[in-house]
């Protein structure tokens, strides 16, 4: 085993925090950094949505063993929980009962990162330079030091813009009073916000249209509510889903409930729509697509922007950082989960090795591994960390092992008619670029599989 002691990770989430239970199990000290007031914080901006998966995928198993020793009552494994019971009946518990009560800071939100003694240039002697973080906790900055780095912050927080080029659209900052991002709770705490209001949600993602559907139900509470969705495709079909065919069947529901209440009329929806200019008209919002002189566009009160996620990145410029160049994932990881090449939610299991950076000693996890990809799973994550901790404490067989059998959980777009290159869910295969078996064989034959060109 080497000497590191010492483990920061940024990041009180489900990840960050299974990783600190994986890093006390090596032995290690964690140290975990988290920039909102509780953990999980941002799981409870979205605690009003039921996960796909059920407890069984959602709890990690260091963290289960810190759990049983305080006589923990765990969740019936095959019930479904929402974000708030995620946090409630596991991580608030995980944080406050265990031993990683005395090593989680929060409000502690990492500002930089670099090696103690050395710029991004310098190299001689850097690999064995601990890590030095810069944080601000409400008293001013602050800095740890570190023999390693785990970057679990998750994507949450940094939303893809509404503008169809990657850009904010034009006006988008100055719309910013009439705009949401992600997923707000219009049947609960936001309701009076949208309530007897035309709504646009861009997007069509799971987001899109389970806030979509929301919508839709509070329509039957409050007649005037009308819900527009803006698609940036020109196949609305693309996003109900399998179906009955998904295996996370909690997904496969949502889209056949989504596809029948757009069958119906009880959604407008506006295909092809790459939204490119925003403009403030009185109390209406108009969203506008193509040229503000010839495009077309709507007009609303508010909008709901459900295009994703990226990773924040400002915080490692000082560090030896190699991403891929579209997905800004680790280089090794984009194979496997590029949406330009997969519609899967089954990626194979991986870890430290794909994961690790050309700054020894510092890794990504967990969403933020992902870069601009959408679909993850938390399983994943959870193995993430575990090879990372064996590889940080020296354990080159643990980290190397694989420990994690996925779920299937396939079948996440549908074909315009079922086939045998349609997405089969199950196992993923050792092949890195294959996001399902019959992936494999399409590409074998020069064929399309599920998403894979």
């Amino acid at each position: 085993m080497n000497q590191t002691r010492t483990v920061a990770i940024i990041g009180a989430g489900p990840v960050g925090l299974a990783a600190a239970a994986h890093v006390l199990e090596r032995g290690l000290t964690p140290i975990v950094l988290e920039a909102g007031s509780d953990v999980g914080h941002a799981v409870r901006q979205w605690g009003h949505v039921r996960m796909f998966s059920p407890w069984e995928y959602n709890v990690d198993r260091a963290a289960e063993r810190l759990l049983a020793a305080t006589g923990w009552n765990s969740p019936e494994p095959g019930q479904y929980p929402t974000g708030a019971e995620l946090v409630e009946r596991y991580l608030e518990p995980l944080a406050a009962k265990t031993e990683l009560a005395s090593h989680i800071h929060p409000s502690s939100r990492v500002t930089d990162i670099s090696r103690v003694g050395f710029d991004k240039l310098k190299s001689k002697g850097r690999e064995t330079a601990p890590f030095e973080l810069r944080y601000q906790n409400g008293q001013g900055a602050k800095s740890v030091r570190a023999d390693a780095v785990i970057d679990a912050s998750g994507t949450w927080h940094s939303p893809n813009p509404a503008g169809a080029n990657g850009l904010r659209a034009i006006g988008e900052t100055q719309a910013a009073d009439r705009i949401a991002y992600g997923m707000p709770d219009v049947l609960g705490k936001d309701r009076a916000r949208y309530a007897g209001k035309t709504v646009a949600v861009l997007g069509a993602g799971h987001s899109a249209i389970g806030t979509l559907t929301d919508l839709a139900k509070l329509a039957t509470e409050a007649p005037e509510t009308k819900p527009v969705w803006l698609l940036r495709g020109n196949d609305p079909a693309k996003a109900f889903g399998g179906g009955a065919n998904d295996k996370l069947a909690a997904r496969g529901e949502l889209g056949s409930a989504f596809a029948a209440l757009v069958a119906a009329g009880h959604i407008t929806v506006e295909s092809e729509f790459r939204v490119s200019h925003l403009a403030a008209d009185g109390p209406r919002l108009t969203v506008g697509a193509g040229s503000a002189c010839c495009g077309r566009h709507v007009v609303v009160d508010e909008l709901i922007v459900a295009t994703g996620f990226r990773p924040d990145l400002d915080f490692l410029h000082e560090l030896r950082i190699q991403l891929d160049p579209a997905v800004e994932c680790p280089v090794l990881l984009r194979p496997l989960i590029d949406p330009n090449e997969h519609s899967c939610g089954t990626v194979r299991p991986h870890g430290a090795r794909e994961l690790a950076q050309a700054e020894p000693g510092f890794y990504f996890a967990g969403m933020k591994a992902y870069g601009r990809a959408p679909t993850f799973l938390m399983l994943t994550g959870y193995e993430q960390v575990r090879s990372i901790a064996a590889d940080i404490a020296g354990d080159r067989e643990a980290a190397e092992r694989v420990e994690l059998v996925l779920p299937e959980t396939g079948v996440c777009s549908r074909a315009a008619a079922p086939s045998a290159s349609q997405c089969c869910g199950g196992p993923a295969p050792s092949a890195v670029d294959a996001c399902c078996v019959d992936d494999a064989n399409a590409k074998q034959q020069g064929k399309a599989g599920c998403g894979c060109g």
